[in-house]
């Protein structure tokens, strides 16, 4: 039994699919730009109640020597998301008239034998009829202006129209999914890792830089669990971004972590860690968000400490510790982070992966019973108590659980000034060891009440 009801939208470059996307989902969740080719991936998006809409790259991207492996993968996830699809969009210039790839499109599309309607975008453009459409054999096209929102009511009947059809009777499941978020720096196998979680080439894997230049999400469901994977654009250094794409692919990098409950940040087995991770994972903290690193490529580093070229270790598994060392000291915003040595490529160790993320999700739920937290603030303060300043005690009254993703938790006292930043990094370190917060985003706020809670002070 079927719990969606696929759309895709398709057509060749610069047509405006992405912007129908955007217009009909609310959101700017693809990217629209000048260039052909921005879009790669399939983006999906849940547009109605189990009426899931597909925006895919262009067919015909460019010509084929040039990153011909890039092109057929972008064509192989456009196969990929019309044979998904209940529904599909053709999506055609009405300001550039019919161009030969229209026909050779609409040629693949009779092939798919899915139901296929005709949007003639760009209407606005126009100063004659789209009368000439009919002849790629989908009956007359739609006139619409994706950018203005002309059409869209049509289209939106279309869709309830079609998807109401499809799914009437149906009983339909829902389950909260797990968002999880693959981050980190170009090539270093976000892509890949997701293509082995799903046990399919989902996404486009190159070696060419930026391949991935949006958050793309897929579904995936285990057993009793749902989970949303969404694959990013690679961070990038500041001084690195020179386009515009660069800037919003960020962009759209920093708005998936926000929308996750757990974030994996990947690294490259070789190339170790680097100040752009640091930053990364800082990132991640700082959005409240549950971390776990993936050493990536550890295929490769196994076959060069076999062939001696890493000469400053005995064993393999002291490289391990080596690098389990440099990631602590490294990533000191998430101390004792959880670290999963595996290959993508090869599919090593691909099944931890998942029930990591449960268990971190799981503990980033937990609420702290407030006499609990109390009590071990209290033995906090009473085994090193804070230094007297200007003659003065500092004071803590009472402690309470405020929040999750990130752990908050606001401490009444008396004056916050009286305590030193040491000091209250030794605090946040002893909620760590007693609560076991090992990859958790965790915050103190401090709220200063002189005489409130003075009677039931826990220190």
């Amino acid at each position: 039994m079927k719990f969606c009801y696929n759309i895709a939208i398709v057509g060749r470059p610069n047509v405006g699919k992405s912007r129908l996307f955007n217009r009909l989902i609310g959101q700017r969740l693809s990217i629209v730009h000048d260039q052909a080719g921005v879009t790669r991936d399939i983006i999906a998006h849940e547009i109605y109640p189990n009426v899931i809409l597909m925006d895919t790259g262009g067919l015909g991207l460019v010509d084929k020597s040039e990153f011909s492996s890039l092109v057929s993968a972008v064509e192989e996830q456009v196969s990929f998301a019309v044979a998904a699809a209940d529904l599909i969009f053709f999506v055609v210039d009405a300001s550039t008239r019919i161009v030969p790839l229209d026909y050779d499109i609409a040629e693949l599309m009779r092939k798919s034998k899915k139901k296929v309607i005709l949007l003639a975008n760009k209407i606005d453009c126009l100063r004659s009829s789209t009368d000439e459409f009919a002849q790629l054999g989908f009956g007359e096209a739609i006139a619409l202006s994706a950018e203005h929102g002309i059409g869209e009511d049509e289209v939106r009947r279309i869709i309830t129209r079609e998807a109401a059809e499809f799914l009437k009777g149906e009983e339909l499941e829902e389950k909260k999914a797990i968002k999880i978020s693959f981050v980190g720096r170009p090539n270093v196998g976000k892509s890949s890792t997701i293509n082995a979680l799903l046990n399919q080439n989902r996404l486009i894997v190159s070696d060419i830089p930026g391949t991935t230049r949006e958050s793309v999400k897929v579904t995936l469901k285990k057993g009793n669990a749902l989970f949303e994977l969404i694959d990013t654009a690679g961070f990038r250094a500041s001084n690195r971004v020179n386009t515009s794409l660069d800037y919003f692919s960020s962009l759209r990098t920093k708005v998936s972590i926000e929308k996750s409950d757990v974030v994996f940040l990947v690294l490259d087995a070789v190339e170790g860690i680097t100040k752009l991770d640091k930053k990364i994972a800082n990132t991640v903290v700082e959005a409240g968000k549950g971390l776990i690193v993936i050493v990536n490529k550890w295929d490769i580093a196994r076959e060069r400490f076999k062939s001696g070229s890493l000469p400053q270790c005995d064993s393999l598994q002291n490289f391990q510790k080596q690098f389990e060392l440099a990631i602590g000291k490294e990533l000191l915003a998430v101390p004792n982070v959880h670290i999963l040595f595996l290959s993508a490529g090869k599919r090593f160790n691909i099944n931890a992966i998942l029930p990591e993320a449960i268990l971190l999700h799981g503990k980033m739920l937990r609420k702290i019973r407030t006499g609990e937290l109390n009590r071990v603030v209290g033995q906090a303060f009473d085994s090193h108590p804070p230094s007297i300043s200007s003659g003065k005690q500092f004071k803590a009254y009472y402690a309470v659980q405020t929040g999750n993703f990130p752990f908050t938790f606001k401490i009444f006292c008396n004056r916050t000034a009286l305590l030193s930043q040491s000091y209250k990094k030794y605090l946040l370190n002893c909620l760590r060891k007693s609560f076991d917060f090992s990859g958790c985003a965790l915050r103190v706020q401090w709220s200063e009440k002189e005489k409130r809670f003075s009677e039931e002070k826990i220190n």
